[in-house]
C-alpha cells in the first residue's frame, strides 16, 4: 500500500461572500420592519442629509411598527474619518444597538464602517443601483475634500441588505448608467488579475464577472429606456447585488486593477468631484485596455476598447476626459493625477506589466484613438491644456 502524504497545512482565511439576508422587491423596505428589528431596538441610521430628509417618514413608520427607538446621523461631508468620528459620537450618546446604512456609495461606506468599528450588526438599504456596496464588505475611506485615501476590510458582509425597487425607481438615470460603469468594470479587471487563477472561488469570481459583462451588454439600454420593464429589474440586480457576489467570491484574489486606480487618482481633483464613481471607473476601463495597447501592443485589447466605446455611446457612459468634464485640465494636472494612481501601493501596478506616469497620461488622453493610432510618444500630451 502507498504512503499517502499528510495534505500540507494552509493560512486560515475567512471568506466573506454575501449578506446574510437579503430583501428584494417593490415596497421592500415598507415590508421589512420585521427582518430590521431582528438586529435590536436602538437603531443609528446613517445616510446623506437629503436622502434623511426624503426617507424620514416611511422610517419613522417602521420605528413606530416595530417599537425601534430610531436617530439620524449625517455622513457629511464624506465617508471620511472626521465623519466617522462625529458619528461615532452620536452612536455612542444614542445607545445604538445597530447601524443601518441608507444612501449610495458613500453612505453605505461610512455606515458599514461604523458599525465594524462598533462590532454591531449592519442593515444596507441602497437608494440608487450606482454601486455594489450595500453588498460588500469594504469600506473606502476619503478625505473630506473627497480625495480617495485607503480602504478597509470589514469583518462581515452586512446582516441585511434591502433592494426596494420602487426606492432605486427615484434615482436620477444617471447613477444606473454609472453602476453599469462600475458593474462591468469586474470583467475587465478580474480577468487581467485573476483570470489564471486555478483556485475554484476566483475561477467562479472570474466567469461570474464575464456574465455579469454580457448581460450588461445584452440588456442596458432597454433598462435605461424603460424603469418598468424586466430588463430593468435585472440591470438593477446585476449591478448591486452580482457585482457585489463576484467580490464575496474572489475577495483579495480577484482585485481591482487600473480603472479603480484611475478613479482613485481623479479624486484628488477638485474639478472631478461631480463625477460619479462609475461614471470615472468607466473611463478608468478605457484607459486600462489603451494601456495594453500601448504597453503590449494588444489587438485583443483594441478591440475590447472599440466594443466598449460603443457600448458607451448607445448608454451614455463617458469615453475621454472632456465627457468626464475634465476637457481643460492642466498638462501639470494630468501629471498630478497620472503620479497619485501610479504610486507604489497602487492597483495599477496589478497589470502584468509596469506603467509609468508618461505612459499613463498618454492613455488618458487618447481613450478614443481609433484603430491602429499612433504610438504612446506620437499621443503623449505635450500642449499646456488636455482636449
Amino acid at each position: 500500500m502507498k504512503n499517502v502524504a499528510a495534505p500540507t497545512e494552509t493560512a486560515m482565511l475567512q471568506i466573506f461572500i454575501a449578506p446574510a439576508q437579503v430583501v428584494k422587491g417593490n415596497n421592500a423596505l415598507a415590508q421589512a420592519g420585521a427582518a430590521i428589528a431582528r438586529w435590536g431596538k436602538r437603531p443609528f441610521v446613517v445616510g446623506g442629509q437629503q436622502t434623511l430628509a426624503q426617507l424620514a417618514a416611511p422610517l419613522n413608520a417602521l420605528s413606530s411598527q416595530e417599537n425601534l427607538d430610531l436617530a439620524t446621523g449625517s455622513y457629511s461631508p464624506d465617508c471620511s474619518e472626521a465623519s466617522l468620528k462625529s458619528l461615532a459620537k452620536k452612536f455612542k450618546g444614542h445607545k445604538a444597538d445597530f447601524v443601518i446604512g441608507i444612501g449610495g456609495g458613500k453612505a453605505l461606506d461610512t455606515a458599514k464602517l461604523l458599525a465594524h468599528q462598533h462590532h454591531c450588526p449592519i442593515v444596507t438599504i441602497p437608494t440608487s443601483a450606482a454601486t455594489c456596496a450595500a453588498w460588500t464588505a469594504l469600506s473606502n475611506i476619503y478625505s473630506d475634500q473627497g480625495a480617495f485615501q485607503y480602504d478597509v476590510g470589514l469583518a462581515q458582509c452586512p446582516n441585511l441588505l434591502i433592494l426596494d425597487y420602487n426606492l432605486i425607481r427615484t434615482a436620477p438615470q444617471r447613477t444606473l448608467v454609472a453602476g453599469i460603469g462600475d458593474a462591468i468594470a469586474k470583467w475587465y479587471e478580474a480577468s487581467v488579475s485573476s483570470g489564471h487563477s486555478p483556485q475554484t472561488l476566483t475561477i467562479a469570481a472570474v466567469q461570474e464577472a464575464r456574465i455579469l459583462r454580457d448581460i450588461l451588454f445584452q440588456k442596458s439600454a432597454q433598462a435605461i429606456a424603460d424603469v418598468q420593464s424586466p430588463e430593468w429589474q435585472e440591470v438593477v440586480d446585476a449591478t448591486v447585488l452580482l457585482a457585489g457576489v463576484i467580490g464575496g467570491l474572489g475577495g483579495a484574489n480577484c482585485r481591482t486593477v487600473a480603472a479603480h486606480a484611475v478613479h482613485n487618482g481623479l479624486t484628488h481633483l477638485p474639478a472631478a468631484h461631480g463625477v460619479l464613481h462609475g461614471e470615472k471607473v468607466a473611463y478608468g476601463i478605457l484607459v486600462q485596455l489603451r494601456l495594453e495597447e500601448i504597453c503590449q501592443k494588444s489587438q485583443l485589447a483594441e478591440t475590447a476598447r472599440q466594443q466598449l466605446l460603443q457600448f458607451y455611446r448607445e448608454i451614455g457612459l463617458p469615453q475621454s476626459l472632456g465627457d468626464l468634464g475634465l476637457g481643460d485640465m492642466t498638462l501639470a494636472e494630468l501629471r498630478r493625477v497620472a503620479e497619485i494612481t501610479c504610486q507604489p501601493q497602487s492597483d495599477i501596478h496589478r497589470l502584468p506589466f509596469k506603467v509609468n506616469p508618461e505612459q499613463l497620461m498618454a492613455a488618458m488622453v487618447s481613450t478614443q484613438a481609433p484603430r491602429e493610432s499612433a504610438t504612446a510618444e506620437a499621443i503623449a500630451p505635450t500642449e499646456a491644456k488636455v482636449s
